[in-house]
């Protein structure tokens, strides 16, 4: 059964495209009966505030027609930023070599957080390297990662 991310992503991703962006990811977070829906665009050399706004037009227009969304939500469309999420496999490979972040749903090693750097993406195991030491995680067990920023 997909989740309201995949429905989502599956229903937007082509609207999104159309107005030159890429849709890199969909949270949605749940506050008693109301619901946060966060879309993430990205493009070449960055999405701007205006990219934004349209976007938000345009998938406000989708989501009032197609009505996936039983509770009241809000609607939020931003870029990435430099902690950006990861949600893919794909995503996870653009960024080997640098810092991430995991929150893991079941803890290994009696940890759920792991920072260090991301080593290899190999079948569906995410490798970081963590105090020097290799750690590999099954990314069906990843519940959030973001990249670390560096300033």
């Amino acid at each position: 059964m997909a989740t309201l991310e995949q429905n989502l992503q599956e229903m937007l991703q082509g609207a999104v495209e159309d107005l030159g962006c890429e849709l890199w990811g969909i949270e949605c977070q749940r506050a008693g009966r109301f619901m946060t829906v966060r879309l993430f665009i990205d493009k070449e050399g960055g999405a701007t505030v205006n990219d934004c706004a349209d976007v938000s037009r345009q998938v406000s227009a989708i989501l009032d027609v197609e009505d996936p969304i039983a509770d009241k939500y809000n609607l939020e469309v931003s870029s990435p930023g430099l902690d950006r999420p990861l949600f893919t496999l794909l995503q996870f490979e653009r960024y080997i070599g640098q810092d991430i972040a995991v929150h893991l749903r079941i803890p290994v090693m009696e940890r759920r957080k792991w920072q260090g750097k991301l080593e290899r993406i190999e079948n569906d195991m995410v490798t970081l390297i963590v105090d020097g030491q290799e750690q590999v995680l099954v990314f069906g067990n990843i519940q959030k990662a973001n990249v670390v920023a560096k300033f």
